[in-house]
């Protein structure tokens, strides 16, 4: 659910946020979402502060006590849509769910966040050279991307804690890696280079995702050594 804005006639009567008084945070979730919503449809170097504070209905003090820079508030923009789609909850230990569907939910939940057309366009965005040459696509993955892997790194672990998976400890995280680079596949690069429509996505989705998770599965999968 979207946050509500402050009107844009009456920004920020109280002031931005003082040392000794919390940030409002109904105010930060509405800078997040207008920077995410400017940029996307803008681009970064079209979106100015000046821009996203009038979108949010704050003052432009107020974007800058709570961010810092535009390149704070794109990178928290950009991990706050993480946060949202791929939520802590998507990695709880569910030791009675089967090991497959377990795994099959996480490829859902992650395919579903980066195939929507929000996440395309962002994608396309982090690979301009204007992202590159400011390492914004670094700090992209750092609050994004790395923090999906390891929350999916600590539920193999605690896979193979009961059995289900054969994963030496060191081997861990680029299993993770693996794991989300087999769920992205060729089917969402298809999707990033504009060649593949929403209906054929929908309907290849879910034959992708159980291969992925199988592959994944003859890997790591406990019974693999008896095959």
């Amino acid at each position: 659910m979207r946050a509500p804005s402050v009107p844009a006639s009456q920004p920020d009567a109280r002031g931005p946020a003082g040392p000794g008084r919390p940030k409002d945070l109904a105010k930060r979730a509405a800078i997040l979402e207008a920077a995410e919503r400017m940029f996307l449809q803008q681009g970064y170097e079209g979106v100015s502060m000046d821009q996203i504070a009038a979108e949010a209905g704050v003052s432009k003090l107020t974007v800058y006590s709570h961010f810092g820079d535009k390149d704070t508030l794109f990178t928290e923009a950009a991990a706050a849509y993480c946060e949202q789609q791929m939520p802590a909850s998507v990695f709880e230990p569910a030791p009675g769910t089967p090991l497959r569907q377990r795994l099959l939910e996480v490829a859902e939940a992650f395919f579903a966040m980066i195939s929507a057309p929000e996440a395309v366009a962002g994608h396309r965005l982090l690979c301009t050279p204007q992202m590159v040459e400011k390492r914004l696509a670094q700090r992209f993955w750092q609050g994004g991307p790395e923090r999906v892997q390891s929350a999916f790194a600590a539920l193999l672990r605690r896979r193979i804690e009961t059995g289900d998976l054969e994963i030496e400890e060191a081997l861990v995280p680029t299993a993770a890696a693996q794991f989300f680079v087999l769920v992205k596949g060729d089917l969402h690069q298809r999707m990033v280079f504009d060649c593949e429509d929403a209906d054929d996505c929908a309907r290849q989705r879910r034959a992708h995702l159980e291969a992925s998770v199988d592959m994944f599965l003859r890997a790591y999968g406990r019974s693999r050594r008896d095959r």
